[in-house]
């Protein structure tokens, strides 16, 4: 018996800090969706009651650290399963990039083992779950769009935004979300419209989305890797409708409504910057083709 499993990328349209809650998290509020860069999980029921994890990408571990991992020891401990599971990942997010690419690896895991073992879970369930391995993870098991709250575990599912292409560009370095979070000074943010965020994609508006989106975590790393900051000019420069960090980066996402613009910020960016993806944005579950 096997299942496989899409894990889309996300991006944040809108990401606000609030403040820092007593537990040391910080209290957030995020407008979060997906767009068509997944990661393919297929899950594999073993006859030994263990979890193996199989990925040919070098920076995806094999252990506990694996928040795939994570997920089906989590599933295994909490409904009491004796079975075992090899879990493979075809890995095409980058690793370390600000796209919830190890969360959304986990909420797969999740949603898939959940139609492996015949559990019978409620996405609900499977969410809170989710919010035990990591803040990104109850998002990522909605696999659409939403407002998320808390430390990003209290999701209001949203209909999908207007369509566009979305461009994708990292350049060569990873970001620790925890090192960026204790560089923000809270007194000095400037807060999104997260409300208005919320409005422009009930209403469909494109170009109401495009005005509000909004990342308080962005000045931060910005300041810390200028090399974000020469992507987001490029971007700009080639005409994209809006430009944004994603999560606490360092990747950097553009929005555009014709493909041509899209290919043309991609081609602006391919000298500079290795890993470029032209997508579109998704904000739907999408099953596996």
């Amino acid at each position: 018996m096997y299942v496989l499993e899409k894990a889309p990328a996300k991006i944040n349209l809108s990401l606000d800090v609030l403040f820092k809650r007593p537990d040391h998290y910080h209290e957030v509020e995020m407008v979060m969706t997906t767009v068509d860069l997944a990661d393919r999980i297929e899950l594999v029921e073993i006859k030994e009651d263990q979890i193996i994890i199989e990925s040919e990408n070098r920076f995806v571990p094999n252990d506990e650290r694996n928040l795939a991992y994570r997920a089906a020891s989590l599933i295994k401990h909490k409904l009491k399963i004796n079975q075992g599971v090899k879990i493979s990942i075809e890995k095409n997010i980058p690793v370390a990039a600000g796209l919830a690419g190890g969360s959304s690896d986990a909420a797969a895991t999740l949603r898939g083992l959940n139609r492996l073992w015949s559990l019978a879970l409620t996405t609900e369930e499977l969410a809170e779950l989710g919010a035990k391995i990591g803040s990104d993870v109850s998002f990522c098991v909605y696999n659409s769009t939403a407002l998320a709250k808390g430390r990003g575990e209290c999701i209001t599912e949203l209909p999908a935004p207007p369509s566009c292409w979305v461009v994708l560009a990292k350049p060569q370095m990873g970001v620790s979300t925890q090192h960026i979070y204790q560089k923000l000074m809270l007194e000095k943010i400037n807060h999104p419209n997260t409300t208005a965020m919320v409005e422009a994609i009930k209403q469909g508006d494109y170009k109401q989305m495009c005005q509000n989106i909004g990342n308080v975590l962005e000045s931060v790393t910005l300041g810390i890797h200028p090399e974000v900051n020469q992507i987001k000019r490029l971007m700009e420069q080639s005409g994209a409708d809006a430009v944004l960090m994603s999560g606490s980066g360092p990747t950097v996402f553009s929005m555009v409504k014709q493909e041509s613009k899209a290919y043309r910020i991609y081609n602006s960016l391919r000298g500079f910057c290795n890993e470029v993806y032209v997508v579109r944005m998704l904000g739907y579950h999408q099953a596996l083709d």
